[in-house]
């Protein structure tokens, strides 16, 4: 029995060491630049400057390393407050990928991430908003080996202009699909925005960015198109 389990312990150890020089080369090939464009998907729920305010989420500022459930003024659910410990790397790579798979009970409605690469970018990303970025080991060669950005992809949803903010605006809290799977006018797709905000505490979208998503809803999810494409 002690043998069994001191195999066991030693399978799980190189499995955490395994899985921590993984994530340490995805970090080394990350890029910050490319991982703001990913945390659009957040900006939702999140405000990460300096001294932002909280929305239906946190202030992420200076959040790579800081304690789990920690942040002055916004009310975190018991999930979150039991979890304990530290925001590290990897604890946020896996929290990305799935918030509530990770954190039992936790109330984050996002999906995940599912594009490992993507994960890392968000969080070399985070850690350059905060009072002390990390390196994460980056060389000259990991940058040099940095591969092609991927091709936007929007799931099931037309490619066509405005779908970039439509997607990241929408899957923040929701899958994709229940927007393709809707047929609406410009004028409704602005009441259900009004209606989502009044019942759902979504952060309101204004400005040149509510009429970007409005104009692509309403060109390719109106009354006049089937309720769901057929791939």
């Amino acid at each position: 029995m002690h043998i069994a389990a001191a195999l066991l312990f030693c399978a799980c150890a190189a499995a955490a060491s395994a899985g921590a020089a993984e994530l340490g080369a995805r970090l080394a090939k990350a890029d910050s630049a490319r991982g703001e464009k990913v945390f659009r998907k957040c900006v939702a729920c999140h405000t990460v400057e300096k001294g932002g305010r909280k929305k239906i989420g946190p202030n992420l500022w200076n959040i790579v390393g800081a304690p789990v459930g920690a942040r002055e003024g916004f009310r975190y659910s018991s999930a979150m407050l039991a979890f304990g410990g530290s925001w590290t790397p990897e604890r946020l790579d896996a929290y990305l990928a799935k918030p509530r798979g990770f954190v039992k009970g936790g109330s984050m409605s996002f999906v995940g991430l599912k594009r490992e690469q993507d994960r890392a970018d968000v969080i070399v990303f985070l850690s350059g908003m905060g009072d002390s970025p990390a390196d994460f080991g980056k060389t000259l060669e990991a940058s040099a080996g940095l591969p092609p950005p991927e091709p936007e992809d929007y799931g099931v949803m037309v490619a066509a202009p405005g779908a970039s903010e439509t997607f990241d605006a929408c899957t923040s809290c929701h899958s994709e699909r229940i927007v393709a799977q809707q047929g609406l006018t410009r004028d409704q797709w602005d009441e259900l925005l009004n209606l989502m905000v009044e019942e759902q505490e979504m952060e309101p979208i204004e400005g040149d960015a509510r009429a970007t998503i409005l104009d692509y809803l309403g060109a390719h999810y109106g009354p006049g198109r089937p309720n769901f494409p057929q791939n």
